[in-house]
């Protein structure tokens, strides 16, 4: 497994970390819709600039899939703590080897079941920070869950066929006019820190972060992928304290330290004795 690769995918998951946070502090005061249109407005425009139009079928699957994703998250944010929902979304990593292997027939290899199970076990320990009871706002995070991996195998597997770059104007465009469409009869007021939390999105946490995912996912597989994004909701907690002053008590950073002990465990096979091959 490339150590660019990884390198690589762990900071794309900063990156998908640091829109909890940042976005939990403006979605009280715009229009979850009108603010994705913002985003992936401004995303659809860098990438045009950067990379031309390119592929329009696989841009506008993957962007119908993504805008599911980034809906359910905006929505499930006013309902639950940038923290928790941060921690249910991680709960995707038990969904991409469904997906994975339905559409691209990938199997599990021993590190990753070993580093599943440590997720699930951390995810446990961190969703316990209010209640196991799920409510309004847990159950859209779970609808977001469910469209991230999704995404992630379908980047996989459209990224092994056409050009990164081909990907990205029309999926970004895509996400963009299914959010104005959905906020015809809304709001569309915009505050300063909504935009500049926007540009932030759109360009670093949109653009870099997708751009670096179809470079880097078809090296690692959507099941290590999956493994190493288990970081996310780590960042998610540290950037939630430093920015928004979420606490956690030390179970769930126990939880928390287990997770990133799976990203580890999928991505060390050749080092360590049990995963290597016979």
């Amino acid at each position: 497994m490339g150590k660019k690769a990884v390198a690589g995918l762990l900071a794309a998951s900063f990156l998908m970390a640091s829109t909890f946070p940042l976005q939990k502090s403006v979605v009280a005061t715009v229009s979850p819709f009108s603010y994705n249109v913002l985003r992936f407005g401004i995303a659809s425009l860098i990438s045009f600039f950067l990379f031309g139009a390119g592929n329009y079928r696989g841009g506008v699957l993957l962007g119908m899939v993504l805008s599911g994703g980034y809906i359910f998250q905006l929505w499930g944010l006013k309902y639950t703590t940038a923290t928790k929902g941060g921690f249910i979304v991680s709960l995707y990593v038990v969904m991409v080897p469904i997906f994975s292997y339905l559409l691209e027939r990938e199997r599990l290899r021993l590190q990753h079941i070993v580093g599943f199970f440590m997720a699930i076990l951390g995810s446990y320990l961190l969703f316990s920070d209010d209640s196991l009871m799920l409510e309004m706002g847990d159950l859209l995070m779970l609808g977001c869950a469910a469209c991230f991996a999704l995404h992630i195998v379908l980047i996989t597997a459209l990224s092994r066929k056409i050009e990164e770059r081909s990907l990205m104007f029309y999926q970004f465009l895509t996400v963009a006019l299914v959010n104005a469409f959905m906020n015809v009869s809304g709001r569309w007021h915009f505050s300063t820190s909504s935009v500049a939390v926007a540009v932030y999105c759109g360009s670093f946490a949109t653009v870099l972060l997708i751009y670096i995912q179809l470079k880097y996912q078809k090296v690692v597989g959507s099941n290590a992928t999956a493994l190493i994004f288990v970081t996310q909701p780590v960042f998610s907690a540290v950037l939630s304290f430093l920015i928004l002053g979420e606490r956690l008590r030390f179970s769930q950073w126990m939880g928390g330290t287990i997770m990133l002990l799976a990203s580890l465990v999928s991505t060390v096979r050749k080092r360590v004795g049990l995963f290597r091959k016979r």
